[in-house]
C-alpha cells in the first residue's frame, strides 16, 4: 500500500536546507543537470538574507511521502508588480518533482491556497521574485546543459502541469553561437561598429579592475528598465534589489567581459555583460564552495572556450542604430584573445525579434526551447 502524501512548509533552517538540496536527488545521474550553489540558493529564499521581501510574500512546501521528500515548490507575490504593473498574479517556482502527477496536484494545489489567501486570480510559472531569477520550464533541448542562471527539468513537468489545467503563457528562446577568427568574422560588423562609433561620437569604456565597474552598475541597471520595460514579463527593479544582486554576482564578474558604450557627454547609452560559462565548474562543485572548490570558479573565469551572453541593455534612443555592431565586435575581440568559440545567449522572449536579429550575421543555432505556465482561478 502507497504511503500517504503530505505537505510541510518549509520555516526552519534544516527545512530551507532540504528545500534546496532535494533537486540533487532527483538529478544526481543526469549529465545535464548543472546544479546551483546550495548557500546561494538558501540566502534566495530566506526572508531574513533576501531584500526582495519588503516588496514581496513568499512561501515554501515540501512533499512528502512517508519521511521521503518528493516534491517541492514556492508560492511568491511581488507587490510591485502588482501595484505598480496591475497584473493579479502569483508566481510559482523552485518547482521540482518526482514522476508523479499526483505529486504535482498536491504541491500546486498549495500556491492555489497561497493565492486565495492573497485574493488574486492568476498564477504563473516558473519564475522567482523579480526578471533577475531563473524563469521558465524547460519544453525543448532537454539533452543539453542549463547555464547558470538558468532551469533543468525532465521533460514530464509539462504534462504534469497541462494535465493539472495548466497553459503556456509566455516562451523564451536560447541560441549557441559559433565564434569565428577575427579576420573570418563578419566584415560588415566591423565596418558598421566604426561608422556608428563616428557618427554618434561614442566612446568604449575599459575596465582594470571590478572597482572600476562599480560606479556603472546603477546605471546599467537603469539603463536594463528602459530596454524592457514594454515586454510582458517585465517588473520594475527596486534599488535595495540591485544591491543584493550587485554583491550576488560581483564575484563571478571579470572585467574585460563587461562592455559599456557612454556618449559625447559621458552618459551611459549601451552595455553587455558575458561571463565565462562556469557549467562545468560548478558540475564539479555540486553545490558547494570551499577553499578547494572555488579553485574550479577561477579557473573558468581563465580558461574557458565557452561563454554565455547574460545581458544587454541599450537605450532607447539608440535602438536600431546598429549599437549592437559595436558591442559585438569588441566581444568578438576578446572571444578570440580569450580562444572562446562558443557563445550561449540568455533566454530572450520569443516575441523579441529585435534581440534574436543580432545573430543573423553568426553561425548560430536555436538549442532551447522554455516556457511560463499559467492558470486563472
Amino acid at each position: 500500500m502507497d504511503q500517504q502524501l503530505t505537505i510541510k512548509v518549509v520555516k526552519s533552517s534544516k527545512d530551507f536546507e532540504a528545500f534546496v538540496r532535494f533537486p540533487f536527488s532527483i538529478y544526481k545521474n543526469n549529465p545535464f543537470w548543472v546544479p546551483p550553489l546550495i548557500k546561494e540558493e538558501i540566502e534566495t529564499i530566506n526572508p531574513e538574507a533576501n531584500p526582495v521581501y519588503q516588496n514581496a510574500d513568499a512561501c515554501f512546501y515540501l512533499a512528502y511521502r512517508g519521511n521521503e521528500i518528493v516534491g517541492r515548490i514556492g508560492a511568491m507575490v511581488n507587490w510591485i508588480e502588482v501595484s505598480e504593473v496591475g497584473k493579479n498574479k502569483v508566481r510559482f517556482g523552485w518547482y521540482d518533482t518526482i514522476e508523479d502527477v499526483e505529486v504535482s496536484k498536491l504541491l500546486l494545489q498549495q500556491v492555489e491556497n497561497f493565492a486565495e489567501v492573497h485574493k488574486l486570480k492568476n498564477i504563473e510559472g516558473p519564475m522567482g521574485f523579480s526578471n533577475l531569477d531563473k524563469a521558465g520550464l524547460l519544453i525543448e533541448g532537454f539533452e543539453e546543459q542549463n547555464t547558470m542562471i538558468t532551469l533543468y527539468n525532465a521533460p514530464y513537468y509539462r504534462e504534469h502541469l497541462e494535465a493539472l489545467g495548466y497553459s503556456i503563457n509566455a516562451k523564451w528562446v536560447e541560441y549557441e553561437i559559433k565564434i569565428a577568427d577575427f579576420e573570418e568574422s563578419p566584415e560588415k560588423v566591423k565596418r558598421f561598429s566604426k561608422l556608428i562609433m563616428e557618427r554618434y561620437q561614442l566612446k568604449l569604456l575599459e575596465f582594470k579592475n571590478k572597482n572600476d565597474i562599480l560606479p556603472y552598475i546603477d546605471e546599467m541597471f537603469d539603463l536594463l528598465g528602459e530596454t524592457y520595460n514594454q515586454l510582458q514579463t517585465y517588473v520594475p527593479i527596486q534599488k535595495y534589489q540591485i544591491q543584493h544582486y550587485k554583491k550576488r554576482y560581483i564575484k563571478f564578474i571579470h572585467p574585460d567581459f563587461i562592455k559599456c558604450i557612454v556618449d559625447s557627454k559621458d552618459k551611459l547609452i549601451a552595455f553587455s555583460i558575458t561571463m565565462p560559462s562556469f557549467t562545468n565548474a560548478l558540475k564539479k562543485i555540486n553545490g558547494k564552495i570551499n577553499l578547494f572548490n572555488f579553485f574550479y570558479l577561477v579557473n573558468a573565469l581563465r580558461k574557458n572556450n565557452r561563454a554565455s551572453f547574460y545581458l544587454i541593455g541599450i537605450h532607447p534612443e539608440y535602438q536600431n542604430k546598429g549599437i549592437t555592431a559595436i558591442i559585438f565586435n569588441e566581444m568578438q575581440k576578446l572571444f578570440n584573445k580569450r580562444k572562446i568559440n562558443i557563445v550561449e545567449t540568455n533566454p530572450e522572449l520569443e516575441e523579441n525579434t529585435a534581440i534574436q536579429k543580432l545573430w543573423k550575421n553568426y553561425e548560430h543555432r536555436l538549442h532551447k526551447k522554455r516556457a511560463t505556465f499559467t492558470k486563472d482561478l
